[in-house]
């Protein structure tokens, strides 16, 4: 049996999770005058983004017009500034209408920087082990680490854990997967490899842009972006696949430049039918991303023009989940709220990026864009980029339980159905969530009710930090 050390370790807000949602949430309260707690399980902020390998971020825009800002967007410029980012770039898949590459490198040392000058308490390799509750309030938090297992207060929580550890915890309700058969998005372990000519490959799409019909939608992008991302070799993919040289369950084949030119992220291996908050099913899933890993690194050095040299930077390191639990909260986001651009008088940010669900039994990637205008992507003629032109609105609401008065949650696992989270799972949404969320939290520690935030006040506050929101 462990020994639970009861001193007093009493905080205005504890923060679970420093991936980017809780990391911004803890700067966020911060700033605003809150004592803070943040933990997460690695040695580092940035979640997926430098614990999976996950890149580039997508996106702080709805085509020309930058619709996430704040603390996400000084975030960006601090690693502009320090060459750990090119800033935002044209996305040459046409997707979206700008992508933001980085250094995962870079992305530790600024979130550090930025926690550390807010002045929050930070705890590295970290775990929670139990929460206590009663009545309509989370009361503590037990931590376990290295100096052994202890007992955390605060007024407010936010849980920004990706899976709702909290809330599960204190038995708030759950969504977990798609409504219809529980089904997750499938999990990726990304493959980064270095030396790749990219030249060489920018070439081949131009020597043959029919071959690449993503890209062939604006082939000035291909010429003019300083950092290429890229999809495509359906052909070469599918043809390994039926030789049994990959056994990936997708498509097509899809990468993006790094901050460093000739660095790659392959955004490719696809797990499915596991489950992300099963310990047995993600250790399996790990393994199993690393042998497709294999695979692709074999495949792309073989057949890929300019992958010829690459080398392995690393695998993972660890899993990537794209959702797993959604909280029941106070509002349930949906498909049709994003399709139609709903509007709210709680909105806390905007996102221009689509719905985006990779198939959790297979081969399949579906997108619907919030634009009322559609196109074949065979026929490039019919392409208009007025498509990334467009986004919509995310209410306060979504990161609020019925349960509990003082409890927040922020990141992937908000209220939101299957398809609406497929939207917003974003990094630079989460950014914006991130801010609002830590915020609040400060405005609520009054009355230690999250309910009795004022919702101008909340908007003028974020709007007077550099956050853009647009007020009905």
């Amino acid at each position: 049996m462990f020994e639970i050390n009861e001193n007093k370790n009493e905080y205005d807000v504890i923060v679970a999770g420093g991936g980017i949602a809780g990391a911004m949430s803890a700067i966020a309260a911060a700033r605003n005058g809150a004592k803070v707690l943040i933990f997460d399980q690695y040695g580092y902020f940035g979640g997926n983004l430098t614990a999976c390998g996950v890149g580039p971020m997508m996106t702080f825009f709805a085509g020309e017009k930058q619709v996430i800002k704040g603390l996400g967007e000084e975030m960006i410029q601090r690693m502009k500034d320090r060459g750990y980012s090119p800033g935002h770039v044209l996305d040459s898949t046409n997707f979206i209408s700008y992508v933001t590459p980085f250094s995962a490198e870079g992305m530790k040392i600024v979130l550090d920087e930025m926690i550390v000058e807010a002045g929050c308490e930070v705890l590295f390799h970290t775990y929670m082990i139990g929460v206590d509750y009663k009545d309509d309030k989370i009361t503590s938090l037990y931590l376990s680490n290295k100096s052994g297992v202890h007992k955390y207060e605060a007024k407010i929580f936010i849980d920004a854990t990706g899976d709702a550890d909290i809330a599960t915890a204190s038995n708030v309700p759950m969504q977990v997967g798609r409504e219809s058969d529980n089904a997750m998005q499938p999990m990726t372990m990304n493959l980064k490899l270095y030396g790749v000519d990219a030249d060489r490959l920018r070439k081949c799409v131009l020597e043959d842009p029919k071959k690449f019909p993503r890209l062939n939608r604006d082939i000035d992008v291909m010429k003019t972006s300083s950092r290429l991302s890229f999809v495509g070799f359906e052909k070469e993919f599918n043809e390994a696949k039926a030789r049994g040289e990959i056994s990936i369950p997708r498509e097509d084949i899809l990468f993006f430049e790094t901050n460093t030119p000739g660095e790659f992220i392959m955004n490719t291996t696809r797990i499915i039918d596991h489950n992300g908050v099963d310990a047995f099913s993600i250790s399996d899933a790990e393994i199993i991303g690393r042998k497709q890993c294999e695979e692709l690194y074999n495949f792309v050095r073989k057949y890929i023009p300019g992958f010829e040299n690459a080398q392995i930077a690393y695998s993972g390191p660890n899993i990537g989940m794209r959702s797993t639990r959604q909280i029941i909260g106070k509002y349930v986001l949906n498909a049709q709220d994003i399709i139609s651009r709903k509007k709210f008088a709680s909105t806390i940010a905007h996102s221009g990026y689509p719905i985006d669900i990779h198939n959790p039994k297979g081969e399949g990637t579906t997108a619907i864009h919030t634009s009322d205008k559609a196109f074949d992507e065979h026929d490039t003629s019919s392409f208009d980029r007025s498509i990334f032109d467009d986004y919509y609105s995310i209410p306060f609401e979504i990161m609020m339980t019925n349960e509990y008065k003082n409890l927040l949650v922020c990141g992937r696992s908000v209220s939101a159905t299957f398809e609406a989270q497929a939207a917003i799972r974003l990094t630079p949404t989460l950014t914006a969530m991130g801010q609002a969320c830590g915020t609040a939290a400060v405005m609520a520690l009054e009355t230690e009710d999250v309910n009795n935030i004022e919702m101008n006040k909340l908007q003028e506050v974020l709007i007077e930090q550099g956050s853009y929101i647009e007020r009905i």
